[in-house]
């Protein structure tokens, strides 16, 4: 019903600071076209995509293709969305925006912004693996309720120690965790060699902080804050 996914859309004030950013953590720059009229590039380590605007929108957004655009917007009414803006029309670029039951936001386009073609990049960031898009949920049922007829799979529920699930599609990992300590989405990174990598990141200069959200205080799981402010969680773990 959405389409395909595109990529995590961040605002940036600064976007030549955020390309610095990440290009440090080992991202690469993608061949992006020329659809927006605003400042846009697109970093990836091959597996995340995310496109950074000098435009001032509701950040992060969950970015999809949608071809026709316009003749799915009745699906997608009926499945109770209501559109936060609606660009469409014969003489402009078309999208629409709603929100999910947490109030994150979903943008849909017309059209790729970016090239397909594959990028000349290490298989993976010094992040490691990244393994979901993590949204502070309120209810985790109502998540589930709202994803899964958008074209998700729920592949882990659980209640303890805190209400969480995780709902996969082909190109991304949704996360839903109710747990107060985690205020705003991030990218979550996992691998078993997470203590090195934080350290190695550290020693470069990068500010890491240790206090995670659901974690325990120590040196193998981390959290980094882009120049946007978006959130980078560096966990311990298998993937």
């Amino acid at each position: 019903m959405i389409g395909r996914f595109l990529e995590i859309s961040v605002c940036t004030p600064n976007i030549q600071e955020s390309l610095e950013f990440y290009q440090r953590l080992g991202f690469a720059q993608a061949e992006t076209g020329d659809v927006w009229s605003h400042r846009y590039a697109v970093i990836t380590d091959g597996r995340l995509f995310l496109g950074l605007h000098e435009y001032e929108f509701a950040s992060p957004s969950l970015t999809y293709v949608r071809p026709d655009l316009s003749a799915h917007l009745e699906a997608l009414l009926a499945h109770g969305v209501h559109f936060e803006f609606e660009k469409t029309g014969d003489e402009q670029f078309n999208e629409v925006g709603f929100l999910d039951p947490d109030g994150q936001m979903v943008t849909l386009l017309e059209a790729r912004t970016f090239s397909p073609r594959p990028v000349t990049a290490a298989e993976e960031s010094r992040c490691g693996h990244f393994s979901e898009y993590t949204i502070p949920s309120r209810n985790i049922e109502a998540a589930i309720a709202f994803w899964e007829p958008l074209g998700f799979v729920t592949t882990r529920r659980e209640d303890q120690p805190f209400p969480s699930a995780t709902l996969t599609s082909d190109l991304i990992n949704l996360g839903f965790y109710r747990l107060p300590e985690l205020r705003t989405p991030a990218l979550s990174f996992v691998e078993p060699d997470m203590a090195e990598r934080i350290a190695n990141l550290e020693s470069d200069g990068l500010d890491v902080n240790r206090d995670v959200p659901g974690r325990e205080a120590g040196d193998k799981n981390a959290v980094l804050r882009s120049p946007e402010g978006l959130v980078l969680q560096l966990l311990t773990g298998d993937h």
